[in-house]
């Protein structure tokens, strides 16, 4: 398949999981140019992939004429910088998790993305899980049944990363968005908007991390489905599975989960067999990628491509992406207070 649209990559973490489209025959996306904070690295990870292009300004990058789509990995404090400037260049954007970190951000790129006509997908791996779209499978076709209640989280001992990546000390990173952001979108891809939000955050202490890092999150869906969340990173790590979502139905209850670089399943329990005993659908380990998580990469640019080539609306755009960020903000405000909060979708 002929490379007619050319990628811009901001950020080389998570970035790299994007090298693999110059190799694929199957799809039209190349990178073409690289933007890191390190010229060293940069220059060095370009000449290695033979990508033509490098650069440590982001705006050089993104000013090219030879780049239809930038990829924003970048530190998440700066997403709503380096996405408005793409898509003020006239640049499709798929940008990681979490879109952004302020609710006013998530606005205005969205509305920035919809004047220009142009692409923008949210990279939530969390919804390209081959275990969490299993689940998404049975949710589809009435297995489940009428969900009564949901839970969902992810726990992840973070002080051994402060090594790799600095940034989330230095910023410091908020875990609330850059963290909470994973399980509470896998329950708003089922359960649609937030509409009340009651949290509570404490800071672990088992590192130099500055702020609270563990959160509980009582929810109320607008569809009326109560659910809870809970996203803990300066803590042991438990001895369970890092990510998981569980939707209890009227007609079976069903548990997802994931952890990087190792197996995950699919349970269920189906009421209708009379028995408590789930059936078991085991998942290969994702080894690609740096976080474990390069099929969920792929999957998800793949959709992108298919989007921006046949002109259909990415599965999290700007405004599915905001019921999110709109739900976080409102957790935030909750845990400041000590007070349930609404959930404020600003259109």
């Amino acid at each position: 398949m002929e490379k007619q649209l050319g990628v811009g990559v901001i950020g080389l973490g998570m970035g790299r999981d994007l090298f693999y489209l110059n190799q694929d025959p199957g799809t039209r996306l190349e990178v073409r140019g690289l933007c890191g904070r390190s010229p060293d690295k940069t220059e060095r990870l370009a000449r290695k992939h033979g990508i033509p292009f490098w650069t440590t300004d982001y705006r050089e990058l993104v000013a090219r004429d030879d780049l239809h789509v930038v990829a924003v990995f970048s530190p998440d404090h700066l997403h709503g910088e380096h996405c408005l400037a793409a898509l003020r260049a006239g640049k499709h954007v798929v940008v990681t998790k979490p879109m952004v970190t302020r609710l006013s951000e998530a606005v205005e790129i969205t509305r920035e993305a919809e004047a220009r006509g142009l692409k923008l997908l949210v990279g939530e791996t969390c919804r390209w899980y081959a275990s969490f779209l299993a689940l998404r499978r049975l949710y589809d076709d009435g297995d489940l049944g009428q969900i009564l209640l949901a839970e969902a989280h992810y726990v992840h001992e973070i002080k051994d990363y402060f090594g790799l990546t600095p940034w989330r000390l230095e910023a410091p990173q908020d875990f609330m968005y850059g963290g909470v952001c994973h399980p509470l979108d896998s329950l708003v891809w089922f359960l649609g908007e937030v509409e009340e939000v009651h949290a509570y955050a404490n800071r672990g202490g088992l590192s130099a991390y500055p702020v609270e890092e563990n959160f509980l999150l009582n929810l109320k869906f607008r569809n009326g489905v109560p659910a809870r969340v809970i996203g803990a990173y300066g803590v042991v790590q438990p001895p369970w599975p890092m990510m998981g979502i569980t939707l209890y139905g009227s007609k079976a209850t069903a548990t997802a989960t994931f952890e990087d670089f190792k197996p995950c399943e699919l349970r269920v329990v189906f009421d209708k067999l009379n028995t408590n005993e789930p059936a078991v659908i085991p998942y290969a380990a994702d080894m690609e990628g740096a976080y474990g998580q390069g099929q969920a990469v792929r999957r998800y640019m793949a959709h992108f491509e298919d989007c921006i080539v046949h002109d259909k609306r990415p599965c999290e755009d700007g405004r599915e992406g905001i019921k999110t960020i709109a739900a976080l903000d409102a957790a935030w405000r909750s845990v400041r207070t000590g007070l349930p909060q609404q959930v404020v979708v600003p259109w």
